[in-house]
């Protein structure tokens, strides 16, 4: 059953319609295209967090629940979860809202880790007070 409403009452990080070339042989939109979309939605709340660059360092626990069809509103949330020294963990789903209908599902979510770092590359302490 659809649910209209994400877990994160609020606005996505991320929002993009699912276009044709994102498409495998099926019609189906790619999930490593969506892997992307989420990863960058993650990285405007890391970087919003750490006021910094970050990295993407890894990716664990992702699930693709249904598939992405051409023209769907993909919306992808994302949630600070952790922050350690350097790292900042980021639960991330997307849900997806058929072209004519009001209605949308998760289709996929996941758990982003990425690295603040400097101008250089180098990993940085993420600042304690940024919000």
């Amino acid at each position: 059953m659809a649910n209209d409403k994400p877990d994160y009452d609020r606005c996505p990080a991320l929002r993009t319609i699912a276009m044709p070339a994102n498409t495998n042989a099926n019609g189906d939109i790619f999930g490593g295209w969506l892997l992307s979309q989420m990863d960058m939605a993650g990285a405007v709340s890391a970087t919003q967090r750490s006021r910094s660059r970050v990295a993407t360092v890894g990716i664990e626990a992702m699930s693709f629940n249904k598939p992405v069809h051409v023209g769907d509103e993909v919306s992808c949330y994302a949630r600070v979860e952790r922050i350690g020294n350097t790292s900042i963990t980021v639960h991330g789903e997307s849900w997806a809202r058929p072209r004519m209908n009001e209605s949308a599902y998760k289709v996929t979510e996941g758990k982003f880790t990425y690295v603040s770092i400097d101008d250089h590359g180098n990993p940085i302490p993420v600042l304690r007070d940024a919000k």
